[in-house]
């Protein structure tokens, strides 16, 4: 079995991935598809750092030769890509250039691992180039692309490679282990972000060390209390801040996680979302039937920025239908 230092998760997937390398089923072309934070990166490098390996129980163990070169990033046999910039930045010539080395054997190991990252930013030629050579590709030649969603992918390249679905942790998991490893970062914290991004580690993190969680509660805390007061203008006001679908998805989800403790943690004392004077005056003020509707406005407002609504018209229906659910 491999042994994921890192990936947290994800069991099935750990499941799949151990059997097709101890059953020496392996593909030739792994994708790994997930929202970005989601730790296809970290996944990408645990498979290469296991294939190369020499230890003869869990791979990767992280104590031979092979394993620390690639745990440091520069094992010769391992190979990371990424595109230059955003969409379509990922040019043909990379391909080109890994085609160029690939016909060389492996320096050091029975393999040599390509890691495309962000692979959904290939443009038609580089995928069209790269589709030449899974065809056909050397037996110690492994390829793993990371990217945000499979529709990017041209179908002869999806059919050439085994699709693994990366999603988020459970979030106290999550929280112990960005607690763990960031010693400026303390549990609690790291919990409310991961409640906050679903259980998405990098995004958690990065909101934290970037200093957004902190303005994301600063607006949930003002909404709720726009919402508690019936003050329409400064609920049109703090709801009008909010600046991209991204960013409204996550506050509307920080809001339902007050929303449920309004109802339920403010009767058991569980509360998940950390926001304890916002939960207070919502039980205290409005009734479990409307905070009951205020969650499934919520729950509604996300399905519909979801299916990529305009960022300016999801924040005007998000002032009136959190208006309208409390006018019941």
């Amino acid at each position: 079995m491999m042994d994921f230092k890192h990936f947290l998760g994800n069991e099935k997937i750990k499941d799949q991935i151990s059997f097709l390398l101890n059953s020496g089923r392996l593909p030739h072309a792994i994708i790994l598809e997930g929202e970005s934070g989601a730790g296809k990166t970290t996944l990408a490098r645990e498979i290469a750092a296991s294939l190369v390996c020499r230890a003869d129980g869990g791979k990767p163990c992280y104590n031979c030769t092979q394993c620390k070169k690639a745990e440091k990033g520069y094992h010769p046999d391992i190979f990371e890509y990424k595109p230059a910039g955003g969409a379509k930045s990922f040019h043909v010539d990379i391909i080109r250039n890994i085609i160029n080395d690939i016909y060389m054997a492996p320096n050091e190991s029975e393999y040599k691992v390509y890691i495309l990252c962000n692979a959904h930013f290939m443009n038609e030629s580089a995928q069209n180039a790269l589709l030449k050579v899974l065809e056909e590709p050397p037996s110690y030649a492994v390829f793993i692309l990371t990217v945000e969603n499979r529709t990017a992918m041209l179908e002869t390249v999806l059919s050439r490679s085994v699709v693994l679905s990366v999603c988020g942790v459970d979030v106290h998991a999550g929280a112990e282990y960005i607690s763990n490893r960031y010693d400026d970062i303390n549990y609690n914290d790291a919990l409310e972000a991961m409640i906050a991004f679903k259980g998405n580690i990098g995004r958690a993190y990065d909101s934290i060390a970037g200093g957004e969680m902190h303005r994301l509660i600063g607006f949930v805390n003002d909404i709720c209390g726009a919402v508690t007061a019936d003050n329409e203008y400064e609920l049109i006001k703090c709801t009008g801040k909010l600046s991209n679908r991204r960013e409204i998805c996550t506050v509307l989800n920080m809001l339902k996680t007050v929303f449920r403790d309004a109802v339920i943690g403010a009767k058991t004392g569980e509360l998940l979302s950390g926001r304890d004077e916002a939960v207070k005056n919502l039980s205290r003020k409005l009734t479990d039937a409307k905070i009951i509707k205020l969650y499934n406005t919520a729950d509604e407002l996300i399905v519909m920025a979801n299916k990529n609504a305009n960022s300016a018209l999801l924040v005007t229906k998000i002032c009136y239908s959190l208006r309208n659910a409390i006018d019941l």
